[in-house]
């Protein structure tokens, strides 16, 4: 606050605290407290709201846990389908940061060590370029390109490399257009961490790894790696949560067979206007971000501060 003070004086910083309070309590904290209170209440018709079975209750949580035969590969399992797609969602989230961490580390290290500061602008510039498209659009585009006859089948069965159209969207459980439309859609959330953290290393470490006889692994494993844990775990903690809380992804690009727990949110508020339930569900949802969170930063061994860098 006093360096605040001392930089911006009091208007300014008086201002700023101001719009961040306001920020805070009237459009997070305060609605975020009443779905959670509305949480707990049953969905009712207007004229029994307030009534003596207004009650609150465990009820709008305790749904999704009622059991019910879920049959997979031969095997019975005591699940409901809104549990069973709230699991796939947790899996695929995570599934789709690992695959956006692998991705991102080589190009972030190519980034931040070897390619000329000349050069990196237009790297840079090439990819944000992409972003200056709406989520609906690139989502829509991918939803062309693995279409069952779509340029991607069709290209690969000119070339011989298959026999007949496939359809991209039915693999892993009819996840898989979902987690390629995701790691797409959020991949750069990952990458600008990760070479923000590696471009602060020194190079004389790494040079004076390889010198002492380390192999490139070593390298990697002791030195690069250890130091960009805070751009990992801000990396992975951005793109698991926008991955877990989309809606237009996987709306387009899911099989018939598969749905995003975000969906199931969404047909629980708006289609059966059940708007109690709908906020349990949301609120289960961000209990396991939390537990996300919380557990990279332990993980890690990082803060808060050092996430937010």
């Amino acid at each position: 606050m006093n360096e605040l003070l001392r930089r911006y004086g009091k208007p300014l910083t008086g201002l700023a605290v101001f719009l961040t309070a306001f920020w805070l309590l009237f459009l997070v904290i305060l609605p975020y407290f009443d779905m959670f209170a509305s949480s707990f209440r049953p969905y009712l018709p207007a004229v029994d709201v307030g009534g003596p079975k207004d009650v609150y209750s465990l009820n709008n949580y305790l749904t999704i846990f009622e059991n019910a035969d879920w049959h997979f590969f031969g095997f019975t399992f005591p699940m409901t389908i809104h549990l069973w797609v709230f699991i796939l969602t947790i899996l695929f989230s995570c599934l789709t940061t690992i695959v956006s961490l692998l991705m991102c580390y080589p190009l972030a290290y190519f980034m931040a060590k070897v390619i000329s500061p000349k050069g990196l602008a237009t790297f840079l510039l090439l990819l944000v370029v992409p972003l200056w498209v709406s989520e609906l659009l690139r989502a829509f585009a991918w939803f062309i390109v693995l279409a069952f006859k779509g340029p991607l089948s069709l290209t690969l069965q000119n070339l011989g490399v298959i026999a007949e159209p496939i359809r991209w969207t039915w693999g892993l459980w009819g996840y898989s257009g979902v987690l390629i439309g995701l790691t797409y859609a959020y991949i750069l959330f990952m990458l600008f961490p990760l070479y923000n953290a590696m471009t602060s290393l020194d190079t004389n470490q790494i040079e004076a790894a390889e010198d002492l006889g380390a192999k490139w692994w070593q390298t990697h494993w002791r030195v690069i790696i250890p130091h960009s844990k805070p751009g990992i775990a801000s990396g992975s903690v951005t793109v698991f949560m926008l991955a877990v809380g989309s809606i237009l992804v996987p709306t387009l690009l899911n099989s018939p067979s598969s749905s995003w727990f975000t969906e199931v949110i969404y047909n629980r508020m708006f289609d059966q206007n059940d708007w109690n339930g709908g906020a349990a569900y949301a609120f289960l949802l961000l209990l396991v971000c939390i537990f996300f969170v919380t557990g990279m930063m332990r993980y890690f061994r990082v803060g808060l501060a050092d996430i937010a860098k």
